[in-house]
């Protein structure tokens, strides 16, 4: 299986990468993976204030600092994945990258927020879910 794993560096991910550890079947040499991280972008005026090369190298410094940890973890488990960061949307560009890489199934940790709690503040899982043919695989 092509699997893409989102992920944000947060306590979430962590439980993600724990229990794809816990069980073999989705942890291993069979499958290929992608660890794909999305920054948000910053606001326009920051952005034309900094200009494009400080923009684009603070996306970059800031994504590996998240796939560092996700990565040297894949490592320990004898995994060699593939790194992606995108700058943008969470929720779209996870169910975008998924869609149009021709991944099999996405893995993402989630913050398990209520009905109430997803209504008022959204969740990048619910928008994944909405947004992406390919099965999504929620950790909480």
């Amino acid at each position: 299986m092509n699997i893409l794993l989102a992920v944000d560096g947060s306590p979430y991910t962590k439980k993600m990468l724990a229990y794809l550890a816990a069980h073999k079947e989705m942890l291993g040499t069979d499958h290929t993976y992608t660890a794909l991280t999305v920054q948000p972008q910053l606001p326009p005026r920051a952005r034309a204030a900094l200009g494009k090369d400080v923009v684009e190298r603070y996306y970059q410094e800031e994504g590996e600092k998240v796939l560092a940890a996700v990565t040297k973890f894949l490592s320990r488990h004898g995994v060699d994945a593939k790194v992606m960061i995108k700058v943008g949307g969470a929720g779209d560009t996870i169910a975008k990258v998924a869609q149009s890489g021709k991944f099999d199934m996405v893995i993402m940790g989630t913050h398990g927020h209520s009905a109430l709690g997803k209504l008022v503040m959204g969740s990048v899982s619910t928008q994944v879910l909405a947004k992406c043919d390919v099965p999504v695989l929620l950790i909480r």
